[in-house]
């Protein structure tokens, strides 16, 4: 059993394939896929895939790359999208001053009302962290005095700083295909101390792709690869490893099912 925690199914790079893709996917064991949100405004489409297939969900959420287009939105926004059974999560969210596509104040503002509608549906959720760990933790540290909420660093590049203040607040920490490249050596480090039970796989696709696979369009097949890098840094059997990154994702997405118990 394998789970991609985060992958983007609805981007038109997989509009000529996407049946191969997910019998890939089955192939390689993946059993379940958490298509992340973007942009609001494609929840509809999201759910469209989500409601046609029973193991893949849906996460509803302003990436802050998207955070200029809805510098006005509310927590209640995104908390009226969250009813939907096949919606377990809010996000992607969070801050990106590496491309810095969106002001950072407007950037931090959206980021505050995705994290106030995590804390009143209890959804986790899914940050992108990018050049901005000290805003990142500040905000986090802020929000979270105001009351509890759950979620994961994604596709984890940032310091150790970062991963120990957000494993402090009882957050996962995403492995993507970063991990498997030449230059991590300091990440992978990073992953060594992190504990079992805060570990998740991601594809993050169709970006990232790991080695072997890299300079291709990635898709959740490939993260069997990333998994064998994150197992061999924890010194686990790849099937351990795929166990308990699995477990890990139910855990914390608790309105997903492992028992493939919605059916449209």
């Amino acid at each position: 059993m394998l789970v991609d925690s985060h992958c983007h199914l609805d981007f038109n790079d997989f509009e000529e394939d996407f049946e191969d893709m997910l019998v890939r996917a089955r192939e390689k064991g993946v059993t379940a896929m958490l298509n992340a949100g973007n942009n609001i405004d494609e929840l509809d489409k999201q759910l469209e895939i989500s409601e046609k297939y029973p193991f893949i969900y849906t996460a509803v959420g302003v990436h802050p790359h998207n955070a200029a287009e809805y510098e006005n939105i509310k927590a209640e926004d995104f908390i009226a999208k969250a009813g939907h059974k096949k919606v377990v999560a809010i996000g992607e969210c969070g801050l990106d001053y590496y491309y810095d596509y969106s002001p950072k104040d407007v950037q931090v503002k959206v980021f505050v009302e995705q994290i106030k509608a995590a804390r009143e549906t209890g959804l986790p959720l899914i940050i992108h962290t990018r050049d901005a760990d000290d805003d990142t933790i500040e905000i986090l540290k802020k929000e979270y005095k105001k009351g509890a909420f759950s979620g994961e660093i994604h596709c984890f590049s940032s310091s150790k700083k970062l991963a120990d203040f957000a494993l402090s607040i009882g957050f996962y920490i995403s492995a993507s295909g970063i991990i498997t490249f030449n230059k991590s050596a300091e990440l992978r480090d990073i992953f060594a101390e992190v504990p079992m039970d805060r570990l998740l796989v991601e594809t993050d696709a169709p970006f990232l792709a790991p080695v072997p696979m890299r300079g291709r369009r990635n898709e959740s097949s490939f993260v069997v690869h990333t998994l064998e890098k994150l197992a061999q840094i924890k010194g686990v059997p790849f099937e351990k490893m795929a166990q308990v990154t699995s477990d890990n994702f139910y855990s914390l997405f608790r309105k997903a099912s492992d028992k493939g118990r919605y059916e449209f």
